[in-house]
């Protein structure tokens, strides 16, 4: 599970980041605004812990600009507690508000809730674009109406990148997520099942959906 902390508060982000590390998350900061809004559009997360009090960009405009492209999961961490404040979080579309200073077991716990209840969705859900659609429950793959035969391995790639729309996903994201396994530089799987799967639901079509993005990785969307 990769986490991204946007915290200007040096002490504060290297104690989040050690006890996030030490509990087995991979943990990525930010320290302003701005460029922790660009790390959070470049990159999929499974969770995001956002301050308010930010310099460049605050967080209740970086909460508002990542809700308007994305539904990763953000759990604010505030000085600022005031009911009005914590209202205002929530609307904005944050999943948890927690105000400092707090118990690092508590922010564990809730973290655990909001990641749960991500996994849970999924499963309930048919993930779809353009005229591409993935049926999660069923294990159903269907494009223009025509039923696409899928491996276990090529449906589960094609969710995650159905589950992250127009993000670039790297090599060793999409090999920890389909295959749980750390991406090796000498080992070509991930393109070999990215060129299988691109066979199977692009190439017997007009428009394209899966994209290289040269030197990162592959990004799934709709050709402009």
């Amino acid at each position: 599970m990769k986490i991204l902390i946007i915290e200007d508060e040096a002490k504060t982000a290297d104690y989040l980041a050690g006890g996030l590390g030490e509990a087995g998350y991979s943990v990525d900061h930010a320290d302003n605004g701005i460029d922790g809004l660009h790390m959070a559009r470049e990159t999929p997360y499974d969770l995001i812990l956002l301050d308010v009090m930010l310099p460049g960009l605050d967080g209740w405009a970086v909460m508002q600009k990542l809700r308007a492209q994305t539904r990763t999961p953000v759990l604010f961490l505030s000085a600022r507690g005031t009911l009005e404040d914590r209202l205002r979080g929530l609307e904005l579309g944050a999943d948890e508000y927690l105000v400092k200073p707090f118990s690092f077991a508590e922010l564990l716990a809730r973290i655990r809730i909001i990641l749960r209840r991500g996994q849970a969705q999924p499963d309930e859900e048919i993930l779809s674009l353009g005229d591409l659609r993935l049926d999660l429950g069923k294990h159903r793959c269907e494009r223009a109406g025509m039923r696409i035969d899928l491996t276990s391995k090529e449906f589960k790639l094609l969710a995650c990148f159905l589950q992250h729309p127009e993000q670039v996903l790297s090599r060793t994201f999409l090999a920890s997520r389909v295959w749980d396994m750390n991406f090796d530089s000498d080992t070509n799987v991930v393109d070999v099942a990215v060129r299988r799967l691109r066979q199977k639901v692009d190439e017997p079509f007009a428009v394209r959906l899966i994209h290289t993005v040269h030197g990162v990785g592959y990004r799934c969307e709709l050709e402009a």
